[in-house]
């Protein structure tokens, strides 16, 4: 199933509240696109339920400190990502396969008492994610390029370049902050970052300071 295309402009397009997907390492940012597989029942469940209204679902990491609710559920972090479905498949074997496409960021100001086996937030959305500009003018393009050329190079990975070179600065960023290998901690300040510049240059010091103790381990290893 492909769904039909969207263009959310202003706050009214947005929902205030929101079924939410608790998922450790999983960051979403407008405009990025993230494949899913879903199979536990609760959560088969809420795209079942949100195919029907809107499509959206909020995309948030569990809180760092482990803490967890009377229920045992993990709390979570109070900034997460609204996706939106754009394609579903069944696997055949109980499972959907989707990809959610990244609209706008939220923030939780309310975890709702609700009868649904998954759970929902009244969420205030980044309005300001809409608007962003797709040049990133401000984004220091050739530091963010440099730094993504060395990552590969130290980890002998190849990236199709005419692609890169064509992609706007807002996509850019934002595809590789999804695309790095940090851990969750990382994840949540590349997406809190409140514009697209500073997420750039906290993707390049993450990056920078992830080849640092790189050399610094493989020199160790050598004497």
């Amino acid at each position: 199933m492909q769904a039909g295309n969207f263009n959310y402009r202003r706050e009214a397009d947005l929902p205030s509240v929101v079924p939410v997907f608790p998922l450790t390492g999983a960051l979403l940012l407008p405009g990025g696109r993230l494949p899913l597989n879903i199979f536990e029942p609760r959560y088969l469940l809420m795209i079942d339920e949100v195919i029907g209204a809107g499509r959206l679902i909020g995309m948030v990491q569990p809180a760092f400190d482990g803490t967890l609710r009377k229920d045992g559920e993990p709390e979570i972090c109070t900034v997460g990502c609204l996706g939106r479905v754009t394609s579903l498949t069944e696997s055949g074997d109980g499972r959907y396969l989707i990809s959610l496409q990244g609209v706008c960021r939220f923030r939780v100001t309310e975890e709702l008492t609700v009868k649904t086996p998954y759970r929902q937030c009244r969420v205030r959305c980044f309005v300001g994610d809409l608007d962003e500009d797709p040049t990133g003018a401000e984004v220091d393009r050739p530091a963010l390029l440099s730094t993504f050329r060395a990552y590969l190079e130290a980890n002998g990975l190849e990236a199709d370049w005419e692609s890169v070179s064509r992609a706007e600065n807002a996509m850019l960023v934002n595809a590789l902050s999804m695309m790095a290998p940090y851990g969750p901690a990382e994840k949540q300040a590349l997406l809190e970052a409140p514009d697209l510049k500073t997420r750039a240059e906290t993707l390049i010091a993450l990056t920078e300071m992830t080849l640092a103790r790189d050399n610094d381990d493989f020199g160790s290893s050598l004497q």
